[in-house]
């Protein structure tokens, strides 16, 4: 099986540790993972703003960087998303017929991280140890657009050392939603500040989402409000081994 890594913008630019846990992880469970260099955004902010013509190109430069895969994983509910459900809306827009076989023939193959380890490999328990209490935050579009369900619970539930607790509230949103938190802050700050409520409530060490977009603004008001609760990517724990909490490196 020949896999991609579509890494993200986000995590290029802010989280580089986020891609490379997702290649330890899967490399860990035998799978060996491509990073094409020509990969660039997944459009979203300019569908998402209602640039659609604008997008056509940055689709195209998906496709291109991302042909013959058999599978593209992404650390983001998010860019999966988009990749799955607005590249075919770009795509029949732009009325090129060359554009939409590419998007149909690509779009089917991206896969957020969960789904890529509980659907495509069929693993829940992925060797991973990680002596924290943590709560877990469903992020929009991994919940609504992707419908992930329960995957990242269950790969949680199987991480050793780790201690689960509900979040309240879970499944509402935390405000950010890309450009909608630059339009829109005072909305997007209320918002958020309810989600950090909810994470207190919980008494957990740790947050958790399958997008560190999320995580940035959560983990930015829990700073402000020095709540002590660390932010941290789903693929990062799941990378997580008792060595690497040890500090040795494998």
């Amino acid at each position: 099986m020949r896999v991609a890594l579509m890494v993200t913008c986000i995590n290029d630019a802010l989280y580089p540790g986020t891609g490379q846990a997702v290649v330890a992880l899967l490399r860990r469970l035998g799978v060996e993972v491509d990073f094409p260099a020509a990969q660039t955004c997944c459009a979203q902010p300019m569908v998402n703003t209602g640039y659609l013509d604008e997008a056509v190109p940055v689709v195209r430069t998906f496709v291109d960087a991302f042909a013959g895969y058999d599978a593209i994983v992404t650390p983001s509910g998010s860019c999966a998303g988009s990749a799955r459900h607005q590249h075919g809306i770009v795509a029949r827009r732009s009325g090129d017929a060359g554009l939409e076989r590419a998007v149909a023939e690509t779009s089917p193959k991206v896969y957020e991280l969960s789904e890529f380890l509980v659907d495509v490999l069929g693993v829940t328990d992925v060797g991973a140890y990680y002596p924290h209490t943590v709560t877990y935050h469903p992020t929009c579009h991994s919940l609504r657009m992707l419908g992930v369900g329960d995957r990242p619970r269950r790969l949680l539930e199987n991480v050793r050392g780790l201690t689960l607790v509900d979040l309240p509230g879970d499944d509402q949103c935390c405000g950010f939603g890309g450009t909608f938190a630059v339009k829109n802050s005072d909305t997007s700050v209320a918002m958020g500040t309810d989600k950090v409520r909810h994470v207190l409530e919980t008494g957990a060490e740790v947050l958790v989402a399958g997008d560190n977009s999320c995580l940035t603004h959560i983990g930015g008001l829990m700073t402000r409000e020095k709540a002590g609760v660390r932010t941290v990517h789903l693929a990062e724990i799941l990378a997580s081994t008792e060595s690497l909490q040890l500090g040795v490196v494998r």
